[in-house]
Protein backbone atom coordinates (compact mmCIF):
# COMPACT_ATOMS: atom_id res chain seq x y z
CA UNK A 1 0.00 0.00 0.00
CA UNK A 2 2.18 2.81 -1.24
CA UNK A 3 1.19 6.46 -0.99
CA UNK A 4 2.52 8.82 -3.63
CA UNK A 5 4.10 12.15 -2.76
CA UNK A 6 1.08 14.34 -3.53
CA UNK A 7 -1.18 12.11 -1.40
CA UNK A 8 1.37 12.28 1.43
CA UNK A 9 1.46 16.07 1.19
CA UNK A 10 -2.33 16.26 1.29
CA UNK A 11 -2.47 13.90 4.30
CA UNK A 12 0.19 15.86 6.17
CA UNK A 13 -1.58 19.15 5.58
CA UNK A 14 -4.96 17.69 6.53
CA UNK A 15 -3.49 16.23 9.73
CA UNK A 16 -2.58 19.73 10.96
CA UNK A 17 -5.97 21.20 10.11
CA UNK A 18 -5.26 22.66 6.69
CA UNK A 19 -8.00 22.38 4.11
CA UNK A 20 -6.53 21.53 0.74
CA UNK A 21 -8.86 23.26 -1.70
CA UNK A 22 -7.02 22.42 -4.91
CA UNK A 23 -4.11 20.31 -6.00
CA UNK A 24 -2.39 20.95 -9.30
CA UNK A 25 -0.15 18.52 -11.12
CA UNK A 26 1.13 21.22 -13.48
CA UNK A 27 1.92 24.89 -13.06
CA UNK A 28 0.34 25.73 -16.42
CA UNK A 29 -2.89 27.17 -15.02
CA UNK A 30 -1.57 28.24 -11.62
CA UNK A 31 -2.64 31.88 -11.85
CA UNK A 32 -6.16 31.00 -13.03
CA UNK A 33 -6.56 28.44 -10.25
CA UNK A 34 -5.29 30.87 -7.60
CA UNK A 35 -7.77 33.47 -8.80
CA UNK A 36 -10.53 30.86 -8.89
CA UNK A 37 -9.94 29.34 -5.42
CA UNK A 38 -8.33 32.36 -3.63
CA UNK A 39 -6.27 30.20 -1.23
CA UNK A 40 -4.87 31.59 2.02
CA UNK A 41 -1.51 29.98 1.28
CA UNK A 42 0.05 28.38 -1.78
CA UNK A 43 2.10 25.30 -0.99
CA UNK A 44 4.50 23.94 -3.58
CA UNK A 45 5.98 20.50 -3.06
CA UNK A 46 8.54 19.95 -5.81
CA UNK A 47 11.90 18.23 -6.21
CA UNK A 48 13.58 20.92 -8.28
CA UNK A 49 11.90 24.27 -8.94
CA UNK A 50 12.50 25.11 -12.59
CA UNK A 51 12.30 28.43 -14.39
CA UNK A 52 8.71 27.85 -15.55
CA UNK A 53 7.35 27.24 -12.06
CA UNK A 54 9.22 30.25 -10.71
CA UNK A 55 7.91 32.47 -13.52
CA UNK A 56 4.37 31.28 -12.79
CA UNK A 57 4.85 32.01 -9.08
CA UNK A 58 6.12 35.49 -9.97
CA UNK A 59 2.98 36.05 -12.06
CA UNK A 60 0.78 34.99 -9.15
CA UNK A 61 2.58 37.36 -6.78
CA UNK A 62 2.25 40.31 -9.12
CA UNK A 63 -1.43 39.64 -9.91
CA UNK A 64 -2.92 37.90 -6.89
CA UNK A 65 -0.35 37.98 -4.05
CA UNK A 66 -0.42 35.13 -1.54
CA UNK A 67 1.96 33.65 1.01
CA UNK A 68 3.86 30.81 -0.67
CA UNK A 69 5.72 27.94 0.93
CA UNK A 70 7.98 25.77 -1.17
CA UNK A 71 9.08 22.31 -0.06
CA UNK A 72 11.94 21.16 -2.25
CA UNK A 73 14.86 18.78 -2.43
CA UNK A 74 17.03 21.47 -4.03
CA UNK A 75 19.32 23.00 -1.41
CA UNK A 76 21.36 25.13 -3.82
CA UNK A 77 21.65 28.75 -2.73
CA UNK A 78 20.93 30.00 -6.23
CA UNK A 79 17.66 28.04 -6.37
CA UNK A 80 16.60 29.37 -3.00
CA UNK A 81 17.36 32.98 -4.03
CA UNK A 82 15.40 32.58 -7.28
CA UNK A 83 12.43 31.14 -5.38
CA UNK A 84 12.46 34.01 -2.87
CA UNK A 85 12.70 36.50 -5.77
CA UNK A 86 9.67 34.81 -7.33
CA UNK A 87 7.69 35.52 -4.15
CA UNK A 88 8.17 32.39 -2.05
CA UNK A 89 7.79 33.35 1.62
CA UNK A 90 9.40 30.19 3.02
CA UNK A 91 11.68 27.67 1.33
CA UNK A 92 12.08 24.32 3.07
CA UNK A 93 14.53 21.61 2.03
CA UNK A 94 13.87 17.89 2.60
CA UNK A 95 10.12 17.77 2.19
CA UNK A 96 7.18 18.15 4.50
CA UNK A 97 7.59 17.18 8.14
CA UNK A 98 4.31 17.07 10.06
CA UNK A 99 5.75 18.66 13.22
CA UNK A 100 7.33 21.54 11.31
CA UNK A 101 4.57 22.39 8.83
CA UNK A 102 2.35 24.54 11.08
CA UNK A 103 5.20 26.78 12.34
CA UNK A 104 6.54 27.09 8.79
CA UNK A 105 3.12 28.09 7.44
CA UNK A 106 2.58 30.56 10.28
CA UNK A 107 6.02 32.11 9.74
CA UNK A 108 5.45 32.37 5.98
CA UNK A 109 2.08 34.06 6.48
CA UNK A 110 3.53 36.48 9.05
CA UNK A 111 6.48 37.27 6.78
CA UNK A 112 4.20 37.82 3.79
CA UNK A 113 1.89 40.11 5.80
CA UNK A 114 4.80 42.11 7.20
CA UNK A 115 6.32 42.54 3.74
CA UNK A 116 3.04 43.79 2.30
CA UNK A 117 2.44 46.17 5.21
CA UNK A 118 5.90 47.67 4.63
CA UNK A 119 5.26 47.85 0.89
CA UNK A 120 1.93 49.63 1.49
CA UNK A 121 3.60 52.08 3.90
CA UNK A 122 6.31 52.78 1.33
CA UNK A 123 3.74 53.44 -1.40
CA UNK A 124 1.77 55.71 0.93
CA UNK A 125 4.92 57.62 1.88
CA UNK A 126 5.90 57.99 -1.78
CA UNK A 127 2.42 59.33 -2.57
CA UNK A 128 2.59 61.81 0.30
CA UNK A 129 6.03 62.96 -0.82
CA UNK A 130 4.85 63.41 -4.41
CA UNK A 131 1.85 65.41 -3.19
CA UNK A 132 4.12 67.50 -0.97
CA UNK A 133 6.31 68.35 -3.96
CA UNK A 134 3.26 69.43 -5.97
CA UNK A 135 1.97 71.59 -3.10
CA UNK A 136 5.41 73.14 -2.65
CA UNK A 137 5.61 73.89 -6.39
CA UNK A 138 2.18 75.53 -6.31
CA UNK A 139 3.15 77.57 -3.23
CA UNK A 140 6.24 78.72 -5.10
CA UNK A 141 4.13 79.87 -8.03
CA UNK A 142 1.79 81.81 -5.74
CA UNK A 143 4.69 83.32 -3.81
CA UNK A 144 6.28 84.56 -7.04
CA UNK A 145 3.09 85.72 -8.80
CA UNK A 146 1.39 87.34 -5.81
CA UNK A 147 4.50 88.37 -3.90
CA UNK A 148 3.46 86.53 -0.73
CA UNK A 149 5.27 84.42 1.84
CA UNK A 150 5.02 80.63 2.05
CA UNK A 151 2.56 80.59 4.93
CA UNK A 152 0.20 83.00 3.18
CA UNK A 153 0.41 81.01 -0.08
CA UNK A 154 -0.47 77.77 1.71
CA UNK A 155 -3.29 79.49 3.64
CA UNK A 156 -4.73 80.77 0.34
CA UNK A 157 -4.63 77.27 -1.19
CA UNK A 158 -6.27 75.81 1.91
CA UNK A 159 -8.97 78.48 1.97
CA UNK A 160 -9.66 77.91 -1.74
CA UNK A 161 -9.83 74.15 -1.22
CA UNK A 162 -12.34 74.53 1.60
CA UNK A 163 -14.42 77.01 -0.40
CA UNK A 164 -14.50 74.70 -3.46
CA UNK A 165 -14.87 71.54 -1.31
CA UNK A 166 -11.70 70.05 -2.76
CA UNK A 167 -8.42 68.85 -1.38
CA UNK A 168 -5.38 71.12 -1.22
CA UNK A 169 -3.54 68.80 -3.64
CA UNK A 170 -6.28 69.38 -6.25
CA UNK A 171 -5.95 73.15 -5.90
CA UNK A 172 -2.16 72.84 -6.16
CA UNK A 173 -2.49 70.85 -9.38
CA UNK A 174 -4.86 73.48 -10.80
CA UNK A 175 -2.39 76.26 -9.94
CA UNK A 176 0.45 74.40 -11.65
CA UNK A 177 -1.69 73.61 -14.68
CA UNK A 178 -2.79 77.24 -15.00
CA UNK A 179 0.78 78.48 -14.66
CA UNK A 180 1.93 76.04 -17.35
CA UNK A 181 -0.93 77.06 -19.65
CA UNK A 182 0.03 80.72 -19.35
CA UNK A 183 3.75 80.01 -19.55
CA UNK A 184 4.41 81.36 -16.09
Amino acid sequence: NSINRSQQTRLTLSSIGCEVIAQLTSEKHLLQEVERYRPDVIIIDIDLPDRDILENLRSVQSTSPRPMVMFSQDDQGQSIRRAIKAGVSAYVVDGINQKQVRPILDAAIASFNQYHELKDQLESTRGELANRKIIDQAKGILMKQRNMDESTAYHLMRKTAMHQQKQVIDIARNIIQAAESFGV
